[in-house]
Order: structure tokens, then sequence, then C-alpha cells
């Protein structure tokens, strides 16, 4: 028995399959649908100005390869458009999703090399939006570069580990490739965009890459090999200088403030007559008075106070002192010394 034929009964029974992606699609031949389909389908799309030049060189081959599948394409220059229908010889119900994508991806471009690889069974395409992903314009141009990488280098290696085609352009990030690789690819760029740099889910694709090819750890978790990536946020608000603590939570209210009236009650004012308050008031006012009187005649009583004397000044009236203490009257001897030098000098 074949492989194949192993794997149709499978499917026939009711067996859950574990890998699902291994498992081949049949092809849809023209004998699965030899009487062609009911009614005719349309699908339309917009194209910006900038690309008409090339859609309108492109368009011929376009129309030949769409004619292979037995379907029309037609191009509208003055509205901007490009629509897609189908024939009466066409047989394939799903082809005309398929030749709508190619047109949408050639509109948003994708050049027909790789958008017409669309029209193949395996393979798919995706329109990732990321314009609503981010808020802050300066942001996202930042996000969207760093998808990108310097000289494109990021780009190329999403697209080897995907194995997928991959286009920035504006507000939209366009994929064409298998299945699998284009959840991949979706993945990278929702994270990209939410501030998850690319290189950490490359990392993780280059590590599964090389535990698929180990036939050991097939049926394994793979959660231990993968690299865990903690989020480090780094606010650069100013942190404020008095930080108040929080209380622990009570479900209980706080204590109500006492009135004028408990107050008086702890004390016993409350009960005293209105004469005994008057003479009790007049007594604090006394107090307080006599206080303010006692600090205004410090104040006053500083300035008669003495400074302190330095040792020098103290040394000079020691001096003095003994000086006078001797009888000695130094005005006198100054004289007597200077009528003495003149005497000499005329002898």
């Amino acid at each position: 028995m074949s492989d194949s034929e192993e794997e149709s009964k499978a499917t026939k029974s009711g067996v859950v399959v574990e890998d699902a992606w291994s498992l081949k699609v049949p092809e849809f031949t023209q004998k699965d649908n030899p009487h062609g389909l009911v009614e005719e389908s349309t699908f339309a799309t917009l194209f910006p100005r900038y690309r008409e030049k090339y859609l309108r060189e492109v368009f011929p081959r376009v129309q030949e390869i769409l004619k292979g599948h037995h379907l029309k394409a037609e191009m509208d220059a003055i509205e901007g458009s490009m629509t897609v229908k189908t024939t009466r010889k066409c047989w394939d119900p799903y082809i005309i999703i398929k030749a709508r994508d190619m047109i949408k991806l050639m509109a948003r471009s994708v050049p027909l090399e790789q958008a017409a690889k669309v029209l193949d069974d395996d393979i798919g395409s995706d329109i990732i939006k990321i314009g609503n992903l981010c808020s802050n314009k300066e942001r996202f141009v930042k996000r969207r570069l760093r998808l990108i990488g310097p000289s494109g280098s990021t780009l190329k290696s999403i697209e080897l580990l995907t194995r997928c085609y991959v286009l920035v352009q504006g507000n939209t990030v366009s994929a064409v490739g298998p299945y699998q690789g284009l959840k991949q690819v979706r993945r990278i760029v929702v994270d990209t965009m939410n501030n998850v740099h690319p290189i950490y889910n490359i990392k993780s694709l280059m590590i599964k890459r090389e535990l698929m090819k180990d036939p050991a750890l097939k049926n394994e978790n793979w959660d231990r090999f993968l690299p865990k990536f903690e989020k480090k946020n780094l606010s650069k608000r100013k942190q404020p200088l008095k930080k108040r603590e929080k209380k622990p939570y009570t479900p209980f209210p706080p204590a109500q403030p006492e009135s004028k009236v408990d107050k008086e009650l702890a004390t016993g004012e409350y009960f005293l007559k209105p004469k005994d308050k008057k003479a009790k008031k007049l007594a604090e006012q006394r107090e307080k008075q006599a206080e303010a009187k006692t600090k205004r005649e410090k104040q006053r009583g500083k300035a008669f106070v003495a400074p302190k004397e330095s040792r020098d000044s103290e040394q000079k009236a020691k001096s003095d002192s003994k000086s006078n203490s001797s009888g000695l009257d130094m005005d006198k001897l100054k004289k007597k010394v200077d009528k003495m030098k003149k005497k000499k000098k005329k002898a």
C-alpha cells in the first residue's frame, strides 16, 4: 500500500492526524466539475496612480496567465481599477478568489512574478495592515524600519526562514508563500509593531528549524529549547521626590474626627458655667501674654549683653593695667628721653 492510500484511508475512517501540514491536498481537476460554474463572478480592486505605468506594461501578461485558467481580466486607467471575471469555460470555483488576491497584491506594489504564484494550490497570500497597530507616527516609522532592517537584512532572513516573499509598502505588509509560512510572517509583523524586536522571533524560528531535523525530539515539548525574553518596561518619567506609601487596605471606614462638643466633654469644659468658662479663657490669655512678654524682654536684653573679647585684646588690657599699677607716667618718661637726645646732639 502506498502512503497516499494510507492517508486517504485514515481521513475516511475519521482518525486524527498528528501533523496536518504533512498531508497532501488532492488536486482539483476538470473531471471533478465537468459542468462548470452556474453564474459569472467578478471582483474589482483599485490601484494607486503611481502603479499605473507598471500595470500598463504588465497587463497583457496578466491576461495571458489568467486565460490559462479560463478567466478574463480588464483594466480601467480612468477609474484606476482592475477587474477579474469568470468565463463559461471556467471549472475551478476557487480560482476567481486566487485571481482577486493576485490583482490586490499587484495594486500593493508586488511584482507580477511573485503575485502570479498565488494561483498555485499550495501558495496563499496575506496583506497585513499595520497602520492601526501604532498610534504615534514617529514610533510607527521606527518600528517599520526595524522590520526591514539595515539594508533589508532582517526582511531577507524572514523570507529565508518562512519561505515567503515579504514586501513592506506604506501601511501594509504583503506576503506570498506557503500557508504555514504566512502564519509565521503575520506573527513576526504584529509582534514587531507591538515593540517586540523581530530578532527574537527569527532566533526561535531558527531553533525550531534545527529541532525539526532531530527525529528523537519529534514528540517532545520544545519550550525548554526556545529562548524566553522578558519585557523591560523602562519608563522615562521622572519619579517624585516624596513617594506616598499606600496604607494596608481595611474594609472599615476611617474614624470620624471629634467635634468641638466632644472635645469639651472629654476635658469637662462642657459642664462649666458661662462665668467659669470666661474666667478660664481670661486665665489662658494672661498666660500667653506673660510668655510673650518674657520672650520680648529676652530679645531686648540681648543688645545690652557685652560681646566676648578675643585673646589679643585681653593681653593688651593686662599690659596696660600692669603699667598703671607700677605708678610710672609714660608721657613724662617720653618727654625726658626726648630732652636727653637733644642735649647730646648740641654737645
